[in-house]
C-alpha cells in the first residue's frame, strides 16, 4: 500500500494515497469560531470552502508549526458507514514524500485511545502508524463542518 508519510510531532504517520485528492502548499486559512481548536479553519478550494483540521492539534500536541515541508492535504472524507463523501484539508507536517508498506507487516498497534490512529509498520527509520480517515473526526464535530455541505 502506497502512503503519503509526514509527522505529527516527532513521530511518523502515513495516510493511503488512495483517500487523497491533492497535496497543496500551506494557505491563508479563515479561522472558524466556535470549533474545536484542531479545526484550524476554512480554505477556498477553487470556489468551494473546504474545512481543514490540524492534526497535531487532533493529536493533543500544540498547533502544527508552518514549515517549509508543511501542507494541506486535501482527502475524501466520508464518515464511518457511508454517507456523503466532503472534501476535507488536514494539515500536516513536515511531509516527506510516499513509501511502500507492505500490508502484511501491518500490526495493531494496541492503543484505542484516539480512533484515527490505525495499525503500525516498522521499517528502517522505526514506526509508521496508519490514520484512519473514516475515524477521523466525532459526529458532533462532522454536524458543524459538512451541515448541508456539497458532495466533493
Amino acid at each position: 500500500m502506497k502512503v503519503l508519510l509526514f509527522h505529527i510531532g516527532r513521530d511518523r504517520y502515513g495516510l493511503p494515497l488512495a483517500g487523497i485528492v491533492r497535496v497543496l502548499p500551506l494557505l491563508e486559512l479563515k479561522q472558524l469560531p466556535l470549533t474545536p481548536d484542531y479545526v484550524a479553519g476554512l480554505m477556498d478550494l477553487h470556489g468551494v470552502p473546504v474545512p481543514v483540521i490540524d492534526l497535531a492539534r487532533l493529536a493533543g500536541l500544540p498547533a502544527a508549526a508552518a514549515q517549509f515541508d508543511t501542507r494541506i492535504v486535501v482527502v475524501d472524507y466520508r464518515a464511518p458507514g457511508g454517507g456523503t463523501t466532503h472534501a476535507l484539508g488536514l494539515l500536516a507536517s513536515q511531509v516527506r514524500g510516499i513509501a511502500d508498506i507492505d500490508t502484511d507487516k501491518l500490526e495493531d498497534s494496541g492503543v484505542a485511545m484516539a480512533p484515527f490512529l490505525g495499525q503500525v509498520a516498522s521499517d528502517a527509520d522505526g514506526i509508521v502508524q496508519l490514520v484512519e480517515l473514516q475515524q477521523l473526526l466525532p459526529p458532533d464535530v462532522r454536524a458543524l463542518l459538512f451541515q448541508g455541505g456539497s458532495a466533493a
